[in-house]
Parts: structure tokens; C-alpha cells; sequence
């Protein structure tokens, strides 16, 4: 998928607080959550998300701590759903 296709999927939804499933062309899919942090906009452009997975949803929720996060490609991404 390309940024603009993510983005708009984001804002629609109002994803910021909400578990997006998330399928990828060569690997499993992941439920996780869209987060925006200072660098959100940098790597917007490059079509890089960060995105924390369910099993830290809770823990990143408390503590807002960007380590729990992972950054994935964009072009990866085949389809995004609303959980």
C-alpha cells in the first residue's frame, strides 16, 4: 500500500486508540496500533509506520514508552481493518 492509501485508511477510522489488523504480502498478520510519535511525519513520507503489536497494547498504553514499538514498510501492507 502506499502512504496516502494508510493515511487516509488512519484518518477515516480515527485509528489512534484503536487495534488495526494488518495483513502483509510475505508474512503473518499482526493486530496492532498506529502511533504517533514526534517522528511521525518524517517517516510518513517514506511510508514507514510505527506500530505497536497487541501483546504490548496494554504495557505502551500505561507507560507510552516508543520501545515497545516497531517500525514496518508501508509497501508491505495489503489490507488494514478496523478491530
Amino acid at each position: 500500500m502506499v502512504n496516502d492509501q494508510i493515511e487516509n485508511f488512519l484518518s477515516q477510522k480515527k485509528i489512534d486508540k484503536t487495534p488495526v489488523q494488518i495483513y502483509f504480502k510475505t508474512r503473518s498478520s499482526i493486530l496492532g496500533l498506529f502511533i504517533q510519535t514526534g517522528d511521525y511525519l518524517e517517516l510518513k513520507t517514506k511510508n514507514y509506520w510505527r506500530i505497536v503489536s497487541e501483546a504490548n497494547i496494554e504495557e505502551y498504553k500505561k507507560s507510552n514508552d516508543i520501545n515497545l514499538t516497531r517500525i514496518f514498510n508501508g509497501v508491505e501492507f495489503t489490507r488494514l481493518v478496523a478491530v
